[in-house]
């Protein structure tokens, strides 16, 4: 305690007393009352502890040291003989734990483990790792398994830190790397080889094994240990890290021989194909090598056996062992020079071919090919071997076979190579099997086993199809062309079945379907399909099909990524001839620019949008845009429609569901927020602009997920993309200090504004003078006249500039605020400040306008709000930093955001909390309210939480209605568009996501 210098500690009330006499020697306290009934906080104040420790802990030694000789004495008459023959269980204070073994390698035993057997081990790493008070160890390993003992009370018996990390970020490679070597500066790792690859070749060498790494020792064990050859190129230039490979099962708990690679293998520029040797007992292990008579084996091949007089464990219903047992461990080693090598586990040994192999050779081989990043091999069902392929680029197989058949045997040729995101592995840090023969056997499925012959073909299946998913009797009567899926006993659950049924059927994903499946008949759903299994047959489509949008104009789920320079819909003019448009970005942000001419046509669409101008920010002086409609389909595209009555009454209430319409592969992390420009002419054309670390902008098309055109900028993106006054123009920052103007149609370059720091700023433009305000990390806020290709002013902060400004029109004010903890209000036209407020903690969040206030969050945990003349109104507390950005309700009476602290607050404008939900990981992006008209225009919430998680609440009440799971970290933040939401992820890709609305069947 006194190490961490607590300050504080809650203690339960029946524990008040001897919390008070254990620890009144060492330090003064205050008490607090607590809302819970059975806890008191208590403020601790040290004394002079070193001295009192050093008291108390000789105390203690010798009254151990007294208690130990009198139990000696008493006992050593008694139980002298048998401790010489037998360990037993039922002596007093025998046992350290007890766990199970994992089953990856055999039947799971129950292995309880004597204090005797484990604490050599403690003592042993301590020495060999020469641990002291300074060094920092990660608990990589969860409690059930058995090397977090000895991760745990190594550090703890040294004096050493611990550092514990949730499991939400043990999954993040990322995230997990930058804790442990940037945050923490582990110096000390022990884990599996699979753990250690999850953080991929450039983590690897970047951060973990880099040449300034904090990491003093790794220790790598419970699977084969890794080639040389990929070793080494794990290793940044000059890294000093120890390296050790560890051995041992968890039947003679935990581990049994070590062996440090030395500096001079490690530094060698010449390739090594050599095995690593296990190398040498720890302390009070025995280790034999014996053949399958029992016989010892001096050189050769054999199976390991473990033990030790102590290193002994109790198995299943054992009651007592003789000491010095020895355990055979299943794992084969060949003994050369006195040097033992690992050459596989038994079921790791196979006969193919009439040949053995172990399939471990074939994995080494793989990983060591420079284009793989991590694999593993299976023997699926035991006639079939699979490898399973992590690759840093996009790769032919053929190619990998090629490679293969120069480094392996004939008979070790994997049969099939799947292509995998990542590897999946246990909790215990190991490669899962299980789940990747689960991979395989669905790579199988939506492979199509039976072609299809022709369209006639496609047709009777539909049929088929339909009839089972909606329970209907097989009668030979066909089904009515013009048949609407929910108007003949299909819901939302239903639609994701068929939709899940032909996409096997035809072996490949159709984009789209899902709406096209909910909103138009059989003949219309046959229709789409064929687009994307036939698509170079000239097809012929139905007079109603005809006028319909074409929105599978790519035939995969995922697009490609190429840039395809199409024909914009909003010409490139400049400012001669602006175009109409709708622009929404995170926040509920939404520019209505230039649409009146073309809205006055649309007699149906919301009053709304009849507005010329529309503020980005809601701050002029009307009701701000209603958020956008989550409709339940968009057959009309020209305007958000809202639910007819025989549309709600086939509607029952459900819960919301999500289903991915398409994801677009970026090249590497979407930390960036997208922006959806939608034009008023065609708005079946609207486009979704976003960039990601990969240096790539792209625009993508909203309906169909086709790439319309993508420019590589200089460094990294993380700024969010913004929409000219004309609509002819995309503004986005750039790590490389640069302010990038792009032709919204094409992607090429029309200007750059150089600073002189990063740009991650987003940003704004002002509707009446079509200027762009953004900040920078050289601390300066800026306004360009993207048409002049001119800087009109440049103001110094005081800090730097993360976030985004925000422009307010009544009074004509813009808000910076900086990592300095200042709030600054500058007038645009002149680029002076008018107000200036210091929060004293840095500003990540963007301020946000509404007509009376300016609200913003702040790292101490504060949410503050201030009149536009800078004077603070009130304040709202959270338990953690918030780097959300604020989300106003179209009425302007409720403000949302996220904290760290795991929560998503509304407050209502007076600064009361609403209501709070508590969601599963820190809430970093901006929330978005958008209408759901299948419930009478009930308002909802989307929110993003880091951990991948999307969230739907309902506004007023903050009850769940949906969550869905992304893959990767998210700290993107959503935008919702009809029954659409966009959000990008750090597993690279851009998704849009259907929302099928509640009500809706």
């Amino acid at each position: 305690m006194k190490k961490c210098n607590l300050k504080y500690i809650l203690v339960e009330k029946q524990q008040i007393n001897k919390f008070k006499s254990s620890y009144e020697t060492l330090l003064n306290y205050d008490t607090f009352t607590v809302e819970h009934n059975d806890l008191v906080l208590f403020r601790l104040h040290w004394k002079n502890v070193e001295v009192s420790l050093m008291l108390n802990n000789s105390i203690r030694r010798e009254t151990y040291e007294k208690e130990k000789m009198t139990k000696s004495v008493n006992s050593e008459n008694s139980s002298k003989e048998k401790s010489e023959e037998h360990m037993d269980v039922r002596l007093k204070h025998c046992l350290a734990y007890v766990l199970h073994t994992s089953g990856t390698t055999g039947i799971p035993k129950i292995v309880r483990v004597p204090h005797a057997c484990i604490v050599p081990n403690i003592q042993h790493f301590r020495v060999l790792f020469e641990i002291t008070q300074e060094d920092v160890l990660f608990l990589a390993s969860p409690l059930t398994f058995d090397p977090s003992v000895v991760e745990i009370f190594v550090a703890l018996s040294s004096g050493a830190s611990l550092l514990i990390v949730p499991t939400s970020v043990k999954v993040l490679p990322s995230k997990l790397a930058a804790v442990l070597f940037s945050h923490h500066r582990v110096t000390i790792l022990q884990a599996t080889p699979t753990l250690l690859r999850r953080f991929g070749p450039q983590l690897i060498k970047s951060t973990v094994l880099s040449t300034n790494t904090s990491l003093r020792v790794l220790a790598l064990g419970g699977e084969a240990f890794p080639s040389l050859t990929v070793l080494k190129s794990w290793r940044g230039i000059g890294n000093k890290t120890q390296i050790f490979n560890v051995y041992g099962i968890t039947e003679v708990s935990s581990w049994a021989t070590f062996y440090r690679i030395p500096e001079k293998i490690l530094n060698s520029t010449l390739k090594c194909d050599l095995p690593v040797q296990l190398g040498f007992p720890l302390l009070g292990t025995v280790v034999e090598v014996k053949d399958t008579n029992g016989f010892t084996v001096q050189e050769g091949n054999g199976q390991v056996f473990l033990g030790g007089r102590n290193r002994v464990c109790f198995l299943d219903d054992e009651m007592t062992v003789p000491l010095g047992t020895m355990r055979a461990t299943g794992d084969f080693v060949t003994i050369k020079d006195g040097e033992i090598f690992f050459l596989g586990r038994k079921d790791s040994q196979i006969k193919r071919h009439g040949k053995r192999l172990n399939i471990e050779l074939v994995q080494q081989v793989a990983e060591g090919l420079q284009q793989v990043e991590s694999c593993a091999v299976t023997w699926y069902n035991q006639e079939k071997l699979i490898l399973f392929m992590v690759s840093k680029n996009d790769l032919v197989k053929d190619y990998i076979f090629k490679e293969l058949q120069k480094h392996l045997p004939s008979h070790a040729i994997p049969d099939e190579l799947v292509l995998i995101d990542s590897l999946p592995f246990t909790s215990h840090g190991k490669i899962d099997v299980s789940e990747l023969n689960k991979i395989y056997l669905n790579s199988i499925n939506l492979k199509s086993e039976c072609k299809l012959n022709g369209k006639e073909e496609l047709w009777g299946k539909l049929h088929h199809l339909w009839k089972s998913v909606l329970s209907l009797s097989e009668d030979p009567l066909k089904v009515p062309d013009e048949s609407l899926f929910l108007n003949s006993g299909g819901d939302s659950l239903k639609s994701i079945r068929l939709l899940n049924e032909i996409e096997n059927l035809v072996g490949t994903s159709v984009p789209g379907l899902l709406e096209i499946i909910l909103s138009s008949s059989i003949l219309e759903i046959y229709n789409h399909i064929l687009q994307t299994v036939f698509p170079d047959e000239d097809l012929t489509f139905s007079k109603n099909y005809a006028t319909k949008r074409k929105s599978s104009d790519v035939n995969q789920e995922e697009t490609s990524g190429k840039s395809l320079h199409q024909e914009s819909v909003m010409p490139l003019n400049c400012d001669n001839e602006i175009n109409a448009f709708i622009a929404l970005s995170r926040g509920s942000q939404i520019l209505s620019l230039n649409t009146t001419r073309f809205l006055t046509k649309l007699e149906h669409c919301p009053s709304a949008y009849s507005s010329d101008l529309i503020s980005q920010t809601n701050i002029q002086n009307m009701k701000s845009l209603n958020p956008p409609a989550l409709i339940g389909k968009s057959k009309d595209m020209s305007c958000v429609a809202k639910v007819s009555e025989e549309e709600t009454s086939v509607m029952g209430a459900e819960k919301m569901e999500f289903h991915v319409r398409w994801r677009s592969d970026t090249g590497k992390c979407v930390d960036a927020s997208p922006l959806l420009v939608i034009p008023a002419v065609d708005k079946s054309s609207a486009t979704v602009y976003i960039g990601s670390h990969s240096h790539r902008m792209m625009a993508v098309d909203l309906y169909s997920g086709k790439v319309k055109w993508e420019q590589i900028l200089g460094d990294r993106i993380e700024s969010s993309a913004c929409v000219s006054k004309c609509g002819n123009f995309i503004v986005v920052g750039c790590y490389n200090g640069l302010v990038y103007i792009l032709k919204s149609n094409s992607g090429e370059k029309y200007w750059m504004f150089t600073t002189d720091d990063a740009v991650k700023s987003s940003a704004t433009v002002d509707p009446t003078t079509g200027l762009f305000y953004i900040g920078s990390h050289d601390q300066h806020a800026y306004a360009l006249d993207i048409y002049k290709k001119k800087c009109v002013w440049k103001l110094k902060c005081g800090g730097t500039v993360f976030s985004s400004p925000c422009l307010s029109l009544i009074p004509y004010h813009l808000y910076f605020a900086t990592l300095g903890g200042l709030l600054l209000a500058i007038n645009p036209a002149t680029g002076k400040r008018v107000w200036k407020h210091s929060c004293g903690k840095p500003l990540f969040s963007s301020p946000r306008c509404c007509l009376q206030y300016i609200c913003i969050g702040c790292v101490d945990g504060n949410f503050l709000c201030f009149t536009h003349f800078g004077e603070q109104i009130w304040q709202f507390s959270t338990n953690e930093p918030i780097f959300s950005s604020p989300c106003t309700s179209a009425s302007e009476q409720e403000i949302y955001f996220g904290s760290h602290d795991c929560f998503i607050y509304c407050c209502s404008m007076k600064g009361h909390l609403q209501w709070k939900f508590e969601t599963t990981s820190r809430v970093y992006s901006t929330p978005f309210a958008f209408h759901n008209h299948n419930r009478g225009n009930e308002v909802l919430l989307a929110a993003a939480s880091t951990d991948g998680k999307l969230w739907i609440l309902e506004s007023k009440s903050g009850e769940l209605q949906s969550v869905y799971q992304l893959p990767g970290e998210v700290f993107s933040s959503p935008v919702v568009w009809e029954s659409m939401l966009i959000i990008g992820c750090r597993n690279n890709y851009v998704y849009c996501l259907d929302l099928l609305g509640g009500n809706q069947r």
